[in-house]
């Protein structure tokens, strides 16, 4: 889990960086900002600063927790009933911006935990997480976005 943190919290604003925000997606509607804010929503839902209701049936969290847990990624095109058809508009004047709102979304993400360890809080697809639940979450969803844009 120590990995998926340090990719969380270092490789992945490094690689942000790296990422000309003019790539355009493999699927999707959503341009480079666009998904770094997102991602950066997907972070304050994980450290409870978004609360959001569970979407999931109960019976089904079983399965959702342990494809969360597989090494099998995110599909592409899943659609995510959180979000509209158009992509929200960017919110940061630049992506220099968004990808600093990213690594501040991280600190919350973290103290979160550092206060509150044995808490959990809830996802909206995979039910209540712990720590190493959102860490988990959270790692799946920036690898599946960066695959989106070819990183």
């Amino acid at each position: 889990m120590e990995a998926k943190l340090s990719f969380l919290l270092e490789d992945f604003p490094r690689l942000l960086t790296e990422l000309d925000p003019s790539t355009p997606p493999a699927w999707g509607q959503m341009n480079v900002q666009q998904m770094v804010e997102h991602m950066t929503d997907a972070v304050l839902v994980a450290a409870g600063k978004i609360p959001v209701k569970l979407l999931s049936p109960e019976n089904r969290l079983p399965q959702m927790v342990a494809f969360l847990f597989s090494e099998d990624p995110l599909p592409q095109n899943v659609k995510n009933p959180l979000m509209a058809e158009t992509p929200a508009p960017v919110r940061y004047p630049n992506m220099e911006t968004a990808i600093i709102e990213l690594k501040r979304a991280l600190e919350v993400f973290q103290q979160a935990f550092a206060e509150n360890p044995e808490q959990e809080i809830v996802n909206p697809f995979f039910g209540p997480l712990n720590y190493e639940g959102q860490i988990q979450m959270l790692y799946k969803h920036a690898k599946h976005h960066l695959k989106q844009f070819g990183v």
